[in-house]
C-alpha cells in the first residue's frame, strides 16, 4: 500500500501548513486539521478540517469524517504544538501541564484516534514532529525540552510495539525553523517577574533564541523530510533534517554531559 490520504494536525500554519501543501503537490489528499478549521491560501488537494487535539471526541469525529469521504486514512503527521518560556524555579504546575497538554497528550490522543483504522487496514504511517531539543536542553525551555524528549520516547516505543503490523512510527527532529511559533511563544509568570534572579540572563537568552529561530530553516525543509519518509517502504525511526543539526545531535550524544551543559551555557 502507499500513502494516498493523510491527516496533518496543526495544519493551518507553520510546519503543518507547509507539510500539507508539500504532500498535496505530491498527489496525496491532505486533511489539514486545526482548531480554526481553515487553510489559507487554498491549495488543491488540501482540505481544512476543524479539530482539537486536546479533545478525543473531536479527533474521533475528524477521523470518521475522513473515512466517510475517502474510505481510508493512511498517515497522520502529529504536528500541533506550542511553546512556553521561563525558569524551572517558579513555574506553576498549571503552566507545566499547559506545555504537556497539547504537545504530548494531544499527540497521544491523535495516535489513539488513528490506530484502529491503521490496524484494520494493516497499513499506516505515524510521524511525530519533535525537536532536536529532545536531545539538547536549553535554559528557560526545560519544559519544552522535556515534552519533546517524552514524544521521542513515545514514538520509538510505538515503533517497537507496532513492528509486524504494517504500521510504522517515525520521529522527525527539526532544529530552528522560521515560523509563527516564535511570536506565539507563551511566557511563564516567573519569566515576567521584575525581581527575578534570572532576569538579565533571560533577556540575553531570549534574544539569542529568537534570532536563531527567525534565521532558521524554512518549514518546507521539514515538509520535504515528511514526504520523503511517507514515500519510503521503511521509514526511519528517528530523523534529524539537515547536516548541521545531524552533527549537533551526534555531538550531544557522544560528549560527556558536563561538557555539553558547559557549551550550552557559553552559547546561551
Amino acid at each position: 500500500m502507499e500513502v494516498k490520504v493523510a491527516l496533518v494536525t496543526g495544519g493551518s500554519s507553520g510546519i503543518g501548513a507547509a507539510t500539507a501543501r508539500t504532500l498535496a503537490n505530491a498527489g496525496i489528499k491532505v486533511y489539514a486539521g486545526s482548531r480554526r478549521g481553515t487553510f489559507e491560501p487554498a491549495c488543491n488537494g488540501v482540505f481544512p478540517l476543524k479539530l482539537d487535539v486536546n479533545d478525543a471526541a473531536s479527533l474521533d469525529a475528524a477521523v470518521k469524517e475522513i473515512l466517510s469521504r475517502e474510505g481510508r486514512l493512511d498517515a497522520v503527521v502529529c504536528n500541533a504544538g506550542n511553546g512556553c518560556y521561563g525558569p524551572v524555579e517558579g513555574t506553576t504546575e498549571e503552566e507545566a501541564r499547559f506545555q504537556f497538554e497539547t504537545n504530548y497528550f494531544g499527540v497521544l490522543k491523535t495516535v489513539e484516534a488513528c490506530l484502529p483504522t491503521f490496524r484494520s487496514q494493516g497499513f499506516g504511517r505515524i510521524i511525530t514532529i519533535t525537536s532536536v531539543m529532545a536531545l539538547l536542553q536549553l535554559p528557560f525551555q526545560g519544559f519544552y525540552s522535556s515534552v519533546k524528549a517524552a514524544l521521542l520516547s513515545l514514538s520509538e516505543s510505538l515503533a517497537l510495539e507496532l513492528k509486524g503490523t504494517g504500521i510504522q512510527s517515525c520521529s522527525i527532529l527539526p532544529g530552528d525553523v522560521s515560523t509563527g511559533f516564535t511570536s506565539a511563544r507563551k511566557m511563564n509568570a516567573a519569566a515576567l517577574q521584575e525581581n527575578s534572579p534570572y532576569k538579565a540572563w533571560m533577556q540575553k537568552n531570549l534574544k539569542k533564541v529568537e534570532q536563531d529561530e527567525l534565521g532558521g530553516m524554512q518549514p518546507e525543509v521539514i515538509a520535504k523530510a515528511v514526504l520523503k519518509q511517507l514515500k519510503k517502504k521503511r521509514m526511519a525511526v528517528r530523523l534529524v533534517p539537515r547536516l548541521d543539526y545531524k552533527l549537533v545531535a551526534l555531538l550531544v550524544r557522544v560528549i560527556p554531559s558536563r561538557l555539553k551543559l558547559a557549551l550550552i551555557r557559553m552559547l546561551y
